[in-house]
């Protein structure tokens, strides 16, 4: 078995070729990349519901817009809380915030069982997703081969962009290279 390299961290691009409606034009940011599969959650997918409507303690530090996001096909009743925590990096984990567990950088998963008021002076940004993306062993190395997604490195800032359907533009358009033109591909091909 080849070994992989973890992408955990990073940022999935739908690429205009991935047909799956359920990605299409998706951000993805990777919480988890193994030989055992991968998880995920969609950044640029907000729903009509509010925070406050199914989590209302955690209401109050949800940022812009305070909507739930659909985080993915999979698991749609359950709720994962990413938040950005500014400053130092948590590398140890020792002195990251009760509640709070670092994933890539300043990014990390909420305990959304803990009393919001451990982490309310720690959050940067909170942003609540319903379901997540998830692959089995394999999978998202043979959709990487098949050209389905662009691997790109994550910012802070993506978790909780206050514009989350401009998003696919924006992560393609900072890149130093071909992708930032993919930035300008047309909604409808044919009406090019």
């Amino acid at each position: 078995m080849t070994e992989v390299t973890s992408l955990t961290g990073r940022l999935l691009v739908a690429t205009p070729a991935l047909a799956d409606p359920n990605f299409d034009r998706a951000v993805v940011l990777l919480l988890d990349h193994d030989e055992a599969g991968s998880l995920g959650v969609v950044l640029n997918r907000p729903t009509p519901i509010g925070v406050g409507d199914v989590l209302q303690p955690w209401a109050v530090l949800a940022g812009s817009p305070p909507v739930v996001f659909q985080g993915g096909p999979v698991s749609l009743d359950s709720a994962l809380g990413l938040a950005v925590v500014p400053g130092e990096s948590w590398d140890d984990g020792d002195d990251a915030p009760l509640g709070w567990r670092r994933v890539h950088g300043a990014i990390g998963l909420v305990d959304l069982e803990a009393p919001p008021e451990l982490l309310a002076a720690e959050l940067g940004s909170l942003r609540i997703f319903a379901g997540y993306a998830g692959w089995g062993p394999g999978q998202l190395e043979a959709e990487l081969v098949d050209g389905a997604w662009y691997v790109v490195e994550s910012e802070p800032g993506d978790v909780s962009s206050p514009d989350p359907e401009r998003l696919w533009r924006s992560v393609l358009r900072r890149q130093r290279n071909e992708l930032a033109m993919v930035a300008t591909y047309p909604d409808d091909p044919s009406l090019n």
